[in-house]
């Protein structure tokens, strides 16, 4: 008869076996990870962008902006606020619109406008 050391020597060889090929299973899944990583160029920088300022609700004002003449941005109200009205003049949207534009220039996507921002702006009423 086979004594009880032999039954778990092979059962622990047996566990071995499997723990060291469910190991090399994880390892051949791995994708090796490139360390010479090249930062990838601004698309933004020379680009052709355009500002147009449209009318909006209330006799307000909000801004369309284009990238090579295509729509990228429409804001016909004020960003980061509730309700549909604009800004109350044209120089005010022009003035946020140019803002999103450098973070546009500035490969800040997307985009976005705080209410800090158009604070420091002096934008809001």
């Amino acid at each position: 008869m086979v004594n009880r050391k032999t039954i778990t020597f092979f059962c622990i060889l047996i566990l071995f076996a499997f723990t060291v090929n469910f190991k090399s299973v994880i390892y051949a899944n791995e994708i090796p990870v490139k360390q010479d990583i090249k930062q990838q160029k601004n698309p933004y920088a020379r680009a052709t962008i355009s500002i147009k300022i449209i009318p909006s609700v209330n006799k307000t004002f909000g801004y369309d902006i284009f990238l090579y003449g295509k729509p990228l941005v429409h804001q016909p109200n004020i960003p980061g606020l509730p309700g549909n009205e604009g800004f109350t003049t044209k120089a005010r949207a022009r003035k946020v619109a140019a803002f999103v534009v450098k973070k546009i220039r500035n490969n800040e996507m997307p985009p976005t406008v705080t209410i800090d921002d158009l604070n420091k702006m002096g934008v809001l009423k």
